[in-house]
């Protein structure tokens, strides 16, 4: 019998106008035991509050485990189930010749989540009574309208100089 543990994580993304102010929320369940996480910040996408929630899910783990994570986001299942996100990794970022691949530092960051567990992703339905997605929707929301929002550092910045042209 393995001494791996199984961690069943949910997670979910907001944003409040896409652009807009967002938040993540975030459920590990595993062994009777339950924590959440969440965190809003002031100026986000929902995709990368999408990929922000799986990313502390997995980030906060703190040994190997075999990890079954829950989201409603096909963008996050697709990246990583897909392949999506290694091959963009593998061309510098790069979804084609003309494109660059968006969010490629929070991307980066669920890669090299993933590499330390053995990890399963599912996509559930948003908003069909999933009671640990509902409850990560919660999350997110609330953390979204916050006052005490974080900065989104690598977004801000590249909105800034996609503004200066």
């Amino acid at each position: 019998m393995s001494s791996e543990t199984t961690v069943h994580a949910y997670s979910d993304g907001s944003a409040i106008g896409n652009p807009g102010p967002g938040g993540y929320g975030a459920l590990l369940i595993w062994g009777g035991q339950e924590k959440e996480f969440a965190a809003g910040f002031r100026n986000t996408t929902n995709n990368r509050m999408e990929l922000l929630g799986a990313i502390v899910a997995l980030e906060s783990l703190k040994r190997p485990s075999r990890v079954i994570l829950s989201t409603d986001s096909q963008y996050v299942v697709n990246g990583i189930e897909k392949g999506w996100a290694k091959k963009w990794r593998s061309n510098g970022w790069r979804r084609n010749k003309k494109e660059m691949a968006l969010n490629p530092d929070l991307w980066e960051r669920l890669l090299n989540a993933v590499e330390k567990h053995r990890v399963t992703f599912e996509w559930v339905r948003g908003h069909s009574g999933h009671a640990e997605n509902e409850r990560c929707d919660v999350l997110a929301n609330t953390a979204a309208r916050t006052d005490a929002v974080l900065l989104d550092e690598h977004f801000e910045k590249t909105q800034k100089a996609a503004a200066q042209g």
